[in-house]
């Protein structure tokens, strides 16, 4: 399973160690990833999905998943998360009565 948040996009990262004596030897910064239960208001579902505590708080900013999920590019967010996407944004349109 890649250390890769589904929603941002939000991987691993490489840097050094420093030490005191300023020896630099490389390492990796790893996302903070939480394994979490979204619900989805339009699909009246919930859904699993592996995700960084920063997109966490971004969801619970911008007002619940769909809205975080329509406002986000697709090029960030993982293949399962772009096919969530969309069905939240078939059944959005399902809903809106047309005059």
């Amino acid at each position: 399973m890649a250390r890769r948040c589904e929603l941002t996009g939000k991987a691993v990262m490489s840097g050094n160690n420093v030490s005191h004596a300023n020896n630099k030897t490389r390492r990796r910064f790893l996302p903070n990833l939480l394994n979490v239960t979204l619900m989805s208001d339009t699909l009246n579902r919930s859904f699993r999905l592996r995700i960084s505590a920063n997109a966490l708080r971004s969801v619970e900013h911008r007002g619940g998943l769909d809205a975080f999920l329509m406002k986000a590019r697709d090029e960030e967010l993982s293949e399962r998360a772009q096919g969530l996407k969309r069905d939240i944004a078939k059944a959005a349109a399902a809903a809106t009565p047309t005059a």
